[in-house]
């Protein structure tokens, strides 16, 4: 029979998994496959695994009660293994690299930060600014000035917009990577224009979160960064 597979963690782990619920609508107690010093913590594979909230909800859930108790290398969601057998396969082959990611994580967490810039007012900063900007603003108000005019303001806005949001994305980084062990950074999106997660030991956790609200409050109300953390190390793993 099939097996979801959560996390992967060494046998000395508490292991407490009473109550524990995973993934499916009538979801399965977990269990551990061991393989000589490493554990996997599975259930039966639902049926139907779909990627919803309750899913989703319930597959951290797992991990972040795990992690709670001890070092953990978390798998992302949806992990299907064809039985047992086969996680205690992947167990036997890979186990010198797990112990040694497990070695790595022990006394580290991940933090993830995103920022958002408030975008009515990253304009109405441009258009301050900017003698430009504004003059073209002026030309194509209520739909007047050419079609060179509208296409000139576009293109200075769209310049001015990603140097404003770079710099503070480069700020940001500059000012936490000292602070972490290790680092993932995204690409930037049309909805943060930064994305990191930091690998943090713990002895830094409370400078890391203090430097990133410092930052959040430095910028001000225009601009928003999201901070989550302490966490499992999903990115990292």
């Amino acid at each position: 029979m099939s097996v979801y597979v959560y996390a992967i963690t060494k046998d000395s782990h508490p292991l407490d998994l009473n109550g524990v619920k995973g993934v499916g609508e009538s979801p399965a107690e977990l269990r551990t496959v061991h393989s000589g010093s490493l554990c996997a913590v599975v259930s039966e594979a639902p049926e139907e695994l779909s990627v919803s909230r309750r899913d989703l909800e319930a597959h951290h859930g797992v991990l972040g009660h795990l992690w709670a108790d001890g070092t953990i290398l978390p798998l992302s969601f949806g992990f299907v293994a064809q039985d047992e057998d086969a996680v205690r396969t992947v167990l036997e082959e890979r186990a010198e690299q797990f112990s040694q990611r497990l070695e790595e994580f022990t006394g580290r967490a991940e933090f993830n930060i995103k920022g958002l810039y408030d975008q009515d007012a990253l304009l109405r900063a441009i258009l301050e600014t900017s003698e430009q900007a504004r003059a073209l603003n002026e030309a194509t108000r209520e739909g007047g000035g050419t079609y060179e005019d509208r296409l000139a303001l576009g293109e200075l806005v769209a310049q001015e917009v990603q140097t404003r949001q770079d710099a503070i994305a480069a700020e940001v980084l500059t000012a936490l990577r000292p602070l972490a062990a290790s680092e993932k950074v995204a690409e930037p999106s049309q909805q943060y224009f930064v994305n990191a997660s930091f690998l943090v030991d713990s002895e830094r956790a409370d400078e890391f979160t203090r430097t990133a609200q410092e930052l959040a409050e430095r910028y001000g109300k225009d601009v928003e960064l999201r901070l989550r953390g302490p966490l499992p190390p999903y990115s990292f793993a």
